[in-house]
């Protein structure tokens, strides 16, 4: 797995500042508010999130291409274009079940 500089950017700013990391990798989510909480309870465990989400994203880098990959949240990418959305499928309902 190749480490670009901006891996080592984010390295740096999450020994600095866990959530800034998360930030810069997730934007405002989830994500962003679990690393807060984590760095409020103790430095370490905000730590170790952050670098997990790097972690991740150097993976979907190195699965997708550099910016071939839209972050879904709960640490998860999804291959394609930035934008490009899933089709959802409808889920399977039972003939006759419910008003017709």
């Amino acid at each position: 797995m190749p480490i670009r500089g901006s891996d080592v950017c984010l390295i740096l700013v999450a020994i600095i500042f866990p959530p800034a990391a998360a930030a810069f990798i997730t934007g405002c989510s989830c994500d962003l508010l679990i690393n807060i909480c984590l760095t409020i309870l103790g430095y370490l465990p905000g730590h170790i999130h952050a670098f997990w989400l790097i972690y991740r994203r150097m993976k979907a880098e190195e699965l997708y291409g550099h910016g071939g990959y839209t972050y879904l949240g709960n640490g998860n990418f999804h291959g394609g274009p930035a934008g490009h959305q899933v089709p959802v499928q409808a889920p399977y309902q039972q003939q006759g079940y419910g008003a017709t």
